[in-house]
């Protein structure tokens, strides 16, 4: 079978032939407008990693580099099935909802002295005591225990037959982002996110691509960033930034697909519909990229060393941050491993 297309090309090809989601132009402009204001902040640097993992470990141990495989292995799935019933996790005397009640429940259990985060335990452990890690509040649990339990213990498994930490298993591609995300698809099947449009094999590579920019992010921590073709990375399509991105402007849903999203329609994984989403979100982000770059070069007459995962790393807890006035704006569901 042919290898799919990158995602970068995968975005593309899914934007030049979607029916349901558009990628427009006038949008593509605000926001590279928007970014452009933001252009000599934080928000667009690694250190907008620290602000969107606030619970992780210090960045100086390896511990910390484990505490990412382990939070992105199973960083998937967080939407509830009622608004009404979250998950929800305390730790610290604050109550997590979504991606965060993993960060809060991991820091929780290192804080009980389980050694979550060392691959020798993770890739044992019994469903129960993931289940006793991942405890909710309330009645409501973390959806989707089981494929959680299944894909950490693989992990854990694949980074013990390679060194026993994710600092080794990693390094085996040396300091190319690129090289990253192909060793951790060829030998980690839960991050293998792939689909089939318009007969061809697309990928999107969410977790993956994730994983490799949260490395990034805490090797910059330390002052040891060096990581080659970051820019090779897109942005990760999950459910959260596309919604940001037709409330921005960048992307535009067709009436049929918005009253299907806002009747709560579940899209199964690889429903065309669903890969569009994500295929525009990518390439979206990939316009605004190229389009803030012009806009650097052309005022201020510098380089732009902004990536897409930087981006993300804004334009992710800029979503969380103004959900309310997104509401209007309907998320897809779709129950899977991948985002």
């Amino acid at each position: 079978m042919e290898p799919p297309l990158f995602p970068r090309e995968s975005g593309q090809f899914i934007a030049e032939r979607s029916r349901d989601v558009f990628v427009e132009e006038e949008g593509v402009q605000k926001v590279a407008e928007m970014l452009f204001n933001l252009r000599h902040t934080d928000d667009l640097t690694a250190s907008g990693w620290k602000k969107a993992n606030p619970l992780a470990p210090v960045p100086t141990s390896d511990q910390a580099l484990n505490w990412v495989f382990v939070i992105d292995t199973m960083n998937f799935s967080f939407w509830p099935e009622e608004e009404t019933q979250q998950c929800e996790v305390t730790y610290k005397g604050t109550t997590y909802t979504g991606y965060m009640t993993l960060c809060a429940a991991i820091a929780r259990a290192m804080e009980e002295g389980i050694p979550i985060t060392d691959p020798k335990y993770f890739s044992q452990m019994s469903m129960e005591e993931l289940g006793q890690v991942l405890r909710s509040d309330n009645e409501t649990p973390m959806p989707m225990l089981q494929e959680r339990h299944q894909v950490l213990t693989e992990g854990g498994r694949v980074l013990l037959e390679h060194g026993g930490s994710f600092r080794s298993f990693i390094s085996r591609a040396g300091n190319d982002a690129r090289k990253m995300v192909e060793l951790i698809v060829e030998k980690i099947n839960s991050y293998r996110d792939e689909a089939t449009f318009e007969g061809k094999r697309i990928s999107l590579y969410k977790r993956a691509q994730i994983l490799v920019a949260d490395f990034w992010g805490v090797m910059e921590a330390r002052g040891e960033g060096d990581i080659i073709n970051m820019d090779w990375l897109t942005m990760f399509a999950d459910y959260r930034v596309p919604q940001a991105l037709v409330f921005l402007g960048a992307l535009r849903y067709t009436d049929t697909l918005m009253q299907a999203l806002n009747k709560g329609e579940l899209l199964s994984s690889g429903d065309r519909r669903e890969v569009e989403i994500r295929g525009c979100s990518i390439w979206s982000v990939e316009l605004i990229k190229e389009r803030l770059c012009k806009l650097v070069k052309e005022r201020d007459g510098q380089t732009c060393n902004v990536n897409s995962a930087v981006i993300d790393f804004y334009l992710w807890p800029y979503a969380k941050k103004h959900h309310k006035e997104m509401a209007h704006i309907p998320i897809h569901h779709t129950r899977c491993i991948y985002y």
